[in-house]
């Protein structure tokens, strides 16, 4: 379960967008800027932070702020929602009708039953897109946002033995077609394979 993680302004843009877009990326800093050294946290009724998320809805990817987790009802869903396991989209993939790129440079997770938190990092703090399903949300003020959930997939042996799942990570290469393609079993398939690559330069190191 991915239950927070963290943008760092110094990032580099390697693993975001197959072609970086600047507007993107100056948006992406000036937020990080702002929110230096929080780490970022799901959503709720106390905790009003709406955070970065990338998505595509023409030609050209854009930054818009959204709401981590989903709202039923004008309210924090009941339900888990700030995860949304792979293998729950390929039986339904359905839930793949919106997607987006969530831009982080590591996510933490706690290691049991030792109880230590661990940092996770693509090549020592490289920007990167977790998957993500999306949908509309209001709360009971009337008020609408776009609400997201972090797809996980199974950890590979090399992270296993810290948590057995990890973000679906989405290399450059397939960011456009995992924010554009149409919602079918392929894309979550192909999303899967081809975040292998990137989830063998992950590495994992005891957060203080």
């Amino acid at each position: 379960m991915c239950a927070s993680y963290g943008l760092d302004p110094r990032f580099t843009d390697a693993e975001l967008l197959t072609a970086a877009d600047e507007a993107v990326l100056d948006g992406l800093r000036a937020w990080a800027d702002e929110n230096a050294g929080e780490t970022v946290r799901p959503t709720g009724k106390n905790l009003r932070n709406l955070n970065p998320i990338v998505v595509q809805p023409d030609a050209a990817p854009i930054l818009e702020p959204a709401w981590w987790g989903f709202l039923v009802g004008g309210e924090p869903s009941k339900f888990p929602s700030i995860n949304t396991r792979s293998e729950r989209l390929q039986d339904r993939p359905g839930g793949l009708k919106t997607r987006a790129l969530v831009p982080a440079t590591s996510w933490y997770e706690m290691k049991k039953p030792e109880r230590v938190w661990h940092e996770f990092l693509v090549d020592d703090g490289a920007l990167f897109g977790m998957a993500a399903v999306t949908q509309r949300g209001r709360t009971g003020d009337g008020t609408w946002f776009t609400c997201y959930s972090i797809v996980m997939r199974p950890a590979p042996d090399g992270l296993a033995d810290i948590h057995d799942r990890m973000p679906l990570l989405i290399p450059a290469s397939l960011s456009h077609d995992w924010l554009m393609a149409e919602p079918t079993r392929e894309i979550i398939d192909e999303a899967i394979a081809a975040s292998d690559e990137v989830a063998a330069r992950v590495t994992a190191r005891p957060r203080d």
